[in-house]
């Protein structure tokens, strides 16, 4: 497929916002057309929100897409916005290009995570949003890299704490919720990357493997020393890959 200005798509995931990929794309060619969206509740975008659902988000990005006159986008997603991604992949397949998973999965929560998520949901409702924050990005970066990057989980907590607690549950409920979208993958006619990291709490690697054999065009990035958030840990790798995957996708 070959396009003047070809567009990337980037959706952040669960407590952040669109600022989360500032740095991440400073470095992408101009030949390409980047966007990146506060999805429903999150950033700015925190007003008359009703329905938190993937499926409600997916159906957001699509009508952001039409008025920026995109017929088809390469879709970067980080963990929930990965689930975004594949409820408007299942919806819209005709305007994905491609996709790549940061640290997302097609898999469903299993009975253990959906226990967690009513337990966060509980512990937010009980002592708010700000505590919740403190604890849970933490972890989410791979122990060598929890003091190494300490600016950066700061501003994480900081755009988290910034997140409505109605956003909060909201979003914690619908990732509770959501179905098994493994299908989409198999059923995918547009290239994935999946980015990995070996040390990630919320997605393991484990889990991921054998999604890797599902779609027709398949491509990983296993990464060592990196928890859930390899656009921070490891960021000079994960943009050189993505942006050679757009190449390949995009035909540049």
């Amino acid at each position: 497929m070959s396009d003047a200005h070809p567009t990337l798509l980037f959706l952040h995931g669960f407590g952040e916002s669109r600022e989360v990929w500032t740095d991440f794309t400073r470095g992408f060619p101009d030949e390409y057309r980047l966007l990146t969206l506060n999805l429903l509740g999150h950033g700015t975008n925190v007003h008359d929100i009703r329905d938190y659902s993937m499926e409600a988000q997916a159906r957001y990005v699509a009508e952001q897409l039409r008025q920026k006159s995109v017929e088809k986008a390469l879709l970067v997603c980080h963990s929930m916005g990965g689930y975004v991604a594949l409820a408007f992949a299942e919806r819209y397949p005709e305007m994905v290009a491609g996709m790549v998973l940061f640290h997302s999965t097609a898999l469903p929560d299993t009975e253990e995570k959906k226990a967690n998520r009513d337990k966060n949901m509980d512990f937010v409702r009980r002592n708010g949003v700000e505590k919740f924050m403190e604890s849970f990005i933490r972890p989410l970066f791979a122990p060598v890299n929890r003091e190494r990057l300490l600016e950066r989980r700061e501003f994480l907590e900081d755009i988290g704490k910034a997140t409505p607690q109605d956003t909060v549950l909201g979003a914690l409920q619908a990732m509770r919720d959501r179905p098994d979208r493994t299908q989409v993958l198999r059923n995918a006619r547009f290239p994935v990357l999946f980015v990995v990291g070996k040390e990630d709490v919320a997605v393991s690697v484990e889990s991921i493997l054998p999604q890797l054999a599902l779609p027709a065009q398949s491509h990983a990035l296993l990464l060592s020393n990196v928890g859930h958030l390899g656009y921070f840990e490891e960021p000079e790798v994960t943009c050189r890959a993505v942006m050679n995957f757009a190449g390949g996708v995009f035909g540049k």
